[in-house]
């Protein structure tokens, strides 16, 4: 992750996206250990990506059956963590400058912050590895210094504590995810958007564990969730007090209205997972259409 400098003075520019929204949060993303060979090339003086350890991520079988490897990280040594939790203060506010409403910290799915509480990924032995409340540390760390800088208000955090994701899996997500909610709580922060576990196949039909509730229940603020969820689940959840909020991912990529579709019951575009992550900036992103040429 590279130093960030302060920014310039804001200049208003479009977002490229043709999505109509109320308010828009920032999701802070730092590049890592699962870092591939073209996002290597993007580190700073070509450096390897940082991580929690100096284990590289397996070898990974992607789509059209092309092999993904990965380079060994760079342990992040104790005295440069206070610069990278500096770097995401800073972004947070350049964010904010920018004219975004709130920020949400990317906490999951194998990246950095996911990569130093998660038992698999983390095996160091200073004061940020081994106990559960050390391999916290660093995520709380950066959560207090954005929260500090911009105002917990405008400040949510994004939690995976089920998912195995780039060789990064705990051996005891329930607690991981209790103690990280309860710790979220001294912090007042508005919101927690937590990932389900990943979903099984019951009679030819996709089925959402829906194992979330003790962490909503033991959270004090705004919880969303996500991993699966359509339309009518999603309603469901909310109806019965699984969570407050439904987070979508795919749908909202391929439909661009998608609250209007989910008001109006109209049918849904289907997404294209081979475009989820090409470095087209249109195809797959925002070339899917809208309901009418008026939405």
């Amino acid at each position: 992750m590279a130093h960030i400098p302060p920014m310039t003075p804001y200049k208003p520019i479009p977002l490229m996206t043709p999505y109509k929204m109320g308010e828009f949060d920032l999701s802070h993303r730092p590049s890592n250990q699962s870092s591939n060979s073209l996002l290597v090339e993007l580190q700073p003086n070509g450096q390897a990506p940082i991580s929690s350890t100096d284990k590289p991520v397996s070898a990974e079988l992607q789509l059209f059956d092309t092999i993904e490897e990965y380079p060994e990280p760079r342990r992040l040594p104790v005295d440069e963590i206070p610069q990278v939790v500096n770097d995401f203060r800073l972004a947070a506010r350049n964010a904010i400058e920018a004219g975004f409403d709130g920020v949400e910290i990317h906490g999951a799915h194998g990246y950095l912050i996911d990569q130093f509480m998660k038992d698999s990924s983390n095996d160091r032995t200073d004061e940020y590895g081994g106990s559960l409340e050390k391999r916290c540390q660093f995520a709380l760390e950066i959560v207090k210094a954005i929260s500090d800088e911009i105002g917990s208000d405008r400040v949510g955090m994004r939690l995976s504590p089920f998912t195995d994701y780039m060789d990064c899996f705990d051996s005891d997500p329930e607690s991981l995810g209790i103690y990280m909610v309860e710790s979220l709580n001294k912090l007042n922060i508005l919101y927690c958007h937590m990932i389900e576990p990943r979903m099984s196949i019951v009679e030819g039909r996709r089925q959402i564990p829906h194992r979330l509730l003790p962490f909503k229940k033991a959270f004090d603020g705004t919880f969303m969730v996500a991993g699966g969820y359509d339309r009518d689940e999603g309603n469901k959840a909310i109806d019965e007090g699984y969570c407050d909020l439904i987070a979508y991912g795919r749908q909202f990529l391929a439909n661009p209205d998608l609250p209007k579709r989910f008001e109006t019951n109209a049918p849904l575009n289907k997404y294209d997972r081979a475009t989820f992550s090409t470095s087209d900036p249109v195809v797959g992103y925002t070339d899917y259409p809208f309901l009418d040429s008026s939405a």
